[in-house]
């Protein structure tokens, strides 16, 4: 079905017809699924991305001593990710989670669904930016002031965030968490550890969604079959570009600001950019895509 016939909005299943590719692996994509379904939208998986156990264990394990010890004023958690990461780290110790941070440690994050993470592993969120939900959100709200800051993170992270805060005053000690690799990762070094329940959603359950193959994907984008592709991260857009383009007139929803800029560098239009890395943000920027088109048809 073209997407020119869009169902008009306020109606309850406004993706009617909508064929959405999703880049994520399947343990990690039944949140964003179940809402396109709910949409009406018809998703599928292209898993591009996957994580695995950082190379350097003996650093993370120094700042986790540090961070058990009180050496910290500020823990910055910037995905859920680095959760899965440091509950893993929790779990090789026979602790959970929450047992890792000391109660005078305060916590920060940048996106609700992080928080929501957070909070449901028992950890409370001190600090978290509501308009832009991003690095530089994140710094936007940051308070001024010297402070030693652990930020665990991707191999690959970019350097504003450490760069922000430390900007305001904070001494930040960045360690790597867990390595960005393509997908699938190693079996012995891929993250696995199972996150708390939050909203409903166990991580781990899977999405049901059919998973394509780049080959297949790529047929079925050649064909006009898919109508959009939604990446959350910079590296993300890069495997699209290197795996799919040209995306013809298949849409690209960019999650983030980074993402966004990632694929316009690499010429890929970017259709819209989710206002919130959650779900319901993302269906609300593929809501606004296709209702505009509908309306100009």
């Amino acid at each position: 079905m073209g997407r020119h016939s869009a169902v008009k909005s306020g109606e309850p299943r406004f993706l009617e017809g909508a064929r959405v590719l999703v880049t994520r692996s399947p343990d990690r994509a039944a949140p964003l699924v179940a809402a396109l379904r709910e949409a009406g939208a018809e998703p599928f998986l292209l898993p591009l991305i996957d994580f695995e156990r950082a190379r350097d264990q003996h650093s993370l394990e120094v700042a986790l001593d540090g961070l058990r010890a009180g050496a910290y004023g500020w823990l910055v958690v910037s995905s859920i990710t680095t959760v899965r990461a440091l509950k893993e780290k929790a779990a090789e110790r026979r602790l959970e989670l929450k047992d890792l941070i000391p109660d005078s440690v305060r916590i920060a994050t940048i996106g609700p669904s992080s928080r929501r993470v957070l909070e449901a592993e028992g950890i409370p969120v001190d600090l978290a930016p509501e308009d832009i939900q991003s690095a530089a959100g994140l710094v936007a709200v940051w308070p001024a002031g010297p402070v030693n800051v652990l930020l665990p993170q991707a191999d690959i992270a970019d350097a504003e965030l450490a760069a922000g805060i430390e900007a305001m005053g904070a001494v930040v000690q960045a360690v790597t968490a867990y390595h960005t690799v393509d997908y699938p990762a190693s079996p012995g070094q891929r993250l696995t550890a199972a996150l708390a329940a939050a909203n409903g959603w166990q991580p781990g359950n899977g999405s049901g969604a059919p998973e394509l193959t780049p080959a297949a994907a790529k047929s079925e984008l050649s064909s006009g079959r898919l109508h959009a592709v939604v990446a959350a991260s910079p590296s993300a857009a890069r495997r699209i570009h290197n795996s799919l383009a040209p995306l013809k007139d298949c849409r690209f929803i960019a999650i983030g600001r980074s993402t966004a800029a990632e694929a316009a560098a690499l010429g890929i239009p970017v259709a819209a950019i989710a206002k919130e890395p959650t779900p319901a943000g993302i269906v609300t920027a593929l809501r606004t895509v296709f209702d505009t088109e509908g309306n100009e048809s």
